[in-house]
This record gives C-alpha cells, structure tokens and sequence, in this order.
C-alpha cells in the first residue's frame, strides 16, 4: 500500500478560532483522543526562532532591524508594520506560509508512519488563507464573543484591550469563521468539564 492510499484513509481536520477562543485548549484535548496534533503557528515560530529558515529572508526583505539581538523576528515590530501597512503582511506570508507547509507536509508523513487515524491541523487563519479547505475532510471552529476573545487574551498575555481588537480585526470575522465551519464548538461560560464534553462528543 503506497502512502497515498494510507493518507487516503486518515481523517483530517482542520482546528480554527479566533485569538482567545479556547483553540488550543481544544486540540490538547484532541490530542487526548489520539489525534496527531500539526500546530501551524508552532511552525510558523520555529522557522522565525533565532536561526529559523525565514530569517534571512526577512531581514532582506523586509530590513534587518525586524531580526532581534537573538536573531529571531522581533514580532512586537513586525505587528505594528503590518498593522500599518498591510502590504508588509503579504511579504512576510510569501515568506513564512511557503515554510509552514513543507514542514506540515514532514510531520504529515511522520502521522501517517506512526500510525494515526486522525490528525487535527490547528491553523489560526484557516479561513484567512483560502487554501487549506480541500485538504481537510472536515473544519471544527471553537467560537465565542468578541468580549470574551478580548478578556481572556488581556489575562494571558497583559495586552492593551485596544491591542487585542487589532488582532482580531486582522483575523477572519465570527461569521466568516462560522460559515467555513463543519464542527462548532461554543466555549461561552464553559467549564474545562464541559469543554471535554463537546470535544469527546466530536464524531471522529
């Protein structure tokens, strides 16, 4: 039997939210059904982590001062430009989306060698990028309120509220999100318990 024909017969789920939804919480539960767990910003930090295979791409086209001391992407800088302009967003997508998905495509293959039936691909802007649908068999959005989105991201990581609303206003709407959906989960006023509920409850 070729790879081809395993891959075939895996399930593949694409795992979206906007920032602050619960997301990541949901996939370590998936994990936690033994699915294999492809992390797309994981991905995204490592091959802009300090020797990562995007940076001296950046730093050439997009100038050396967005690469810290430590030789990583200085995020902080890089969200203000492309809050500014919105053309630096798509130069640096050319150069970190290429990246992300040859090392998507390694850990698929890795899956499939190690005998998974099932392999969440958690891809905060699914929707956003337009070319991740025909690869999955089925989309789980994980989706709550803006308010909520806003709160929860300001206790985690001390954002300004006006700083989180940027975020997601760079982020595919709720009803952009919702419309893209197979799965939805609405982590409003969930307790851990009850999220597990919705995941175990996944027909996977």
């Amino acid at each position: 039997m070729t790879n081809a024909d395993t891959a075939s017969r895996i399930f593949h789920l694409g795992l979206t939210g906007g920032i602050g939804s619960g997301k990541s919480t949901v996939a370590q539960m998936l994990v936690k059904r033994g699915a294999a767990l492809i992390d797309a910003d994981a991905i995204a930090r490592q091959v802009t982590a300090p020797h990562g295979l995007a940076i001296p791409l950046i730093a050439q086209q997009l100038g050396a001062h967005f690469i810290t001391a430590e030789g990583s992407l200085d995020r902080d800088q890089m969200r203000e430009l492309v809050f500014r302009d919105p053309s630096a967003k798509k130069v640096l997508e050319a150069i970190v989306h290429p990246l992300v998905g040859q090392e998507t495509q390694r850990q698929v293959q890795e899956a499939i060698r190690d005998g998974y039936r099932t392999v969440v691909f958690d891809v905060p802007l699914l929707v956003e990028s337009g070319r991740w649908r025909n690869r999955l068999d089925k989309v789980l959005v994980v989706d709550c309120l803006v308010e909520t989105q806003i709160q929860r991201v300001q206790i985690r990581s001390g954002l300004a509220p006006e700083t989180v609303q940027h975020i997601i206003n760079a982020q595919a709407s709720r009803p952009l999100r919702l419309a893209a959906a197979d799965w939805v989960i609405y982590n409003e006023q969930l307790s851990l318990a009850q999220l597990q509920a919705e995941v175990s409850n996944l027909p996977l």
